[in-house]
């Protein structure tokens, strides 16, 4: 049997805008509207000018735009810059199974290479789709494995998502293909540590991912040379980030059958992706009954245990948590917010909002309970009690985020998310030339025709 790294490339290297189904050309754009949108909105915050910065004294040829800024540098420089803006805020598209975010690596790649070869928009579109279906099909080889284990399964699936979109641009042929995606495994990297203590490394996983997966292109250009059996060897990626387990290896081969795409996730809320069914159901109970929270004695979740390691423990940190950041990977605390505010937008998760007494005190009296019945992370659901003093209790369950295949957002909502951190950098002329030339993207000549239009 042929190494799983050359299916892959024979898909990338094959796959043609003309045989991709409609469906999944109609939700790559608007994951690319939201993508934008979010890194436009990073760029004006101090992480987004720090990156920024680093990727300006990286430097290199003026090949690629900074998002948010004037500045252009060498590809595989932009894509860390790009891709930490665009999953910065935690606010990006997530496909649940293998809880993976694509448009930070996918589309920044195909962005930044795309301009950098002068690609058409519709070349670059092709690139995009691609690198996405290879970093979903990544991911639900081993759903739950990577987390379970301490890793971040977009940092390390990512890298071979945008090593196919930047190899799609560049043109590999099939024995580079091997290569790249064999030295991918070795730049794929990222823990999640940042729970204990609310740092920022997350922000920076699909850039530094991007940049790996450029790099790796680029060296097999040169006949750098990379393991075929990257995937499946003995010390390959899956062995090395899931422990020995049973891999679903078949859906890499279902690559250009089974597309992944429509199934995407927008998010509402700019936290982890989780939390969202939670915070739908504590948003429901709020509109419904309006309960007042000093009359809320206790609110009870059942959670799968998967998540409770990233959301829930220790409990008593993530009652009361110590940074903005860390807030957005704190159900007690997301709860506490929709519970007490009815929202949860950038405001929220804001430093000062996480020292608001009234929040902080509802959360305290968030807990959860396991639930071993809950098909996690196949699915992501959400289940609400809220215990009133006067001995009143108020349910909501819902089965799925919001956002994604079953309940998806309506068009004119995932525009409007666009247009509320788009205006964060830009004026609205320029927001409204965005939105037109995404739309038809593939008619556009040259992809530095949309990037001109995200310098402030």
């Amino acid at each position: 049997m042929e190494p799983y790294s050359q299916s892959i490339g024979r898909f990338v290297g094959g796959l043609k805008l003309a045989d991709v189904p409609q469906a999944v050309v109609a939700k790559a754009k608007p994951v690319f509207l939201d993508t934008v949108g979010i890194a436009l909105a990073s760029s004006t915050m101090d992480f987004g000018a720090m990156v920024t910065n680093v990727a300006r004294r990286l430097g290199g040829a003026s090949a690629s735009l900074l998002i948010g800024s004037s500045h252009r540098v060498a590809a595989a420089n932009a894509v860390i810059a790009n891709g930490t803006l665009a999953h910065g805020l935690d606010y990006d598209d997530t496909l649940e199974e293998a809880v993976v975010h694509t448009g930070s690596c996918a589309w920044i790649t195909a962005l930044a290479v795309g301009e950098e070869v002068k690609a058409s928009g519709k070349a670059g579109l092709d690139a995009a789709i691609a690198g996405r279906e290879v970093v979903c099909k990544i991911g639900l080889v081993a759903p739950g494995k990577f987390h379970a284990r301490g890793f971040h399964p977009t940092a390390i699936c990512s890298t071979f998502g945008a090593a196919a979109a930047a190899g799609k641009l560049y043109g590999l042929n099939s024995n580079q293909w091997v290569d790249a995606f064999g030295l991918c495994g070795s730049q794929s990297s990222g823990i999640i540590e940042y729970l204990a203590d609310g740092t920022w490394t997350k922000r920076m996983h699909p850039g530094w991912s991007a940049h790996g997966g450029v790099i790796a292109c680029l060296l097999a250009q040169e006949g750098f040379r990379g393991p075929a059996k990257v995937l499946e060897g003995t010390h390959g990626f899956f062995n090395a980030f899931g422990g020995k387990n049973d891999y679903r290896f078949e859906k890499i081969l279902e690559l250009g059958k089974v597309w992944e795409t429509p199934r995407l996730t927008f998010k509402s809320y700019p936290c982890g992706s989780i939390s969202h069914p939670y915070m739908d159901c504590a948003l429901k109970i709020k509109q419904k009954y309006a309960p007042a929270p000093d009359q809320i004695a206790e609110v009870v979740c059942r959670t799968a245990e998967g998540p409770v390691h990233r959301l829930w423990e220790p409990l008593a940190d993530k009652q009361r948590p110590i940074s903005s950041y860390g807030a957005k990977f704190s159900l007690p605390y997301s709860i506490a917010v929709m519970l007490t505010r009815g929202r949860a937008g950038l405001e929220e998760f804001h430093d000062e909002t996480i020292h608001d007494a009234k929040i902080l005190e509802l959360a305290a009296k968030v807990r959860y309970e396991l639930d071993s019945t809950i098909d996690y992370p196949r699915h992501f659901s959400g289940h609400v009690k809220v215990f009133m003093k006067n001995g009143t209790l108020l349910e909501e369950n819902q089965p799925h985020p919001r956002g994604g295949f079953e309940d998806p957002l309506p068009p004119a909502e995932i525009e409007g998310k666009f247009r509320g951190n788009a205006r964060l950098a830009l004026p609205m002329q320029k927001i409204d030339e965005i939105v037109k030339l995404i739309d038809r993207l593939e008619e556009i000549p040259s992809i530095r025709i949309l990037t001109e239009k995200l310098i402030p």
